[in-house]
């Protein structure tokens, strides 16, 4: 499987500042209940797409999603989902734009983490290392493989940055692909990070919480000792 190609194309929804509720605690209350319970249609027709991919032989959606731990400069955690690329005797690949906060926390500490879940096979890994850039080369290269509306989002967002509203995001979108009627350069901002791992764990859930959990450990010498740890 070459993780690289591993696409979603996300269009089940949206997102306008209308639907917010004033306190985040309800807003997101209100998104768990969709998520826990999301209607009996909604869901037949979920396992009905997942039984389909099955079939085909496809991989479940966004199985190479990720949660990735990094630290500001006042000490304060961040997490968000980002996709894996790559993995190679180097570590775990990512891209993103590097003037995004993930890219301004880890230019100013590259220690981050990262956490695989896949529930239906009740599996979790924690990673956790330092992190670097990537050769521009390299990210030159996957660059180039991404869908042109990719490459040109890339170019248009600011990441990170206030915007007035959805219709400025969309001009800028525009004005971008008017500039760059044919190819799509890498632009300077974005590009590959690699986390080398230091600590890598695998979890496997049991009956009554009694959980399987052994933790990888990089020792000086490059090998790695293993331990069994209590659930």
């Amino acid at each position: 499987m070459n993780l690289a190609d591993l696409r979603e194309h996300y269009q089940r929804g949206q997102l306008n500042r209308a639907d917010l509720g004033a306190d985040p605690l309800v807003q997101f209350q209100s998104w768990f209940t969709e998520a826990a319970h999301g209607g009996r249609w909604r869901r037949i027709g979920i396992a009905a797409f997942k039984l389909w991919q099955a079939i085909l032989g496809r991989p479940p959606t966004d199985v190479n999603a990720m949660v990735l731990a990094t630290v500001g400069p006042e000490g304060r955690p961040s997490t968000r989902n980002v996709l894996l690329k790559g993995v190679d005797e180097r570590g775990f690949i990512f891209f993103t734009n590097y003037e995004s906060r993930k890219g301004r926390e880890l230019a100013a500490n590259p220690r981050a983490a990262l956490t695989f879940y896949w529930p239906e096979l009740e599996r979790q890994v924690c990673v956790a290392g330092t992190v670097a850039r990537l050769p521009v080369r390299e990210s030159e290269i996957y660059f180039s493989s991404r869908p042109r509306d990719s490459r040109l989002g890339a170019w248009a967002s600011d990441q990170s940055e206030v915007v007035a509203d959805r219709a400025a995001l969309e001009a800028k979108w525009r004005e971008v692909a008017a500039r760059f009627p044919n190819e799509v350069p890498l632009p300077p901002h974005w590009g590959g990070y690699v986390l080398r791992p230091d600590r890598v764990e695998f979890w496997q859930g049991r009956p009554g919480r009694f959980h399987d959990r052994f933790r990888y450990t990089r020792q000086t010498d490059g090998s790695w000792r293993v331990d069994r740890l209590a659930p």
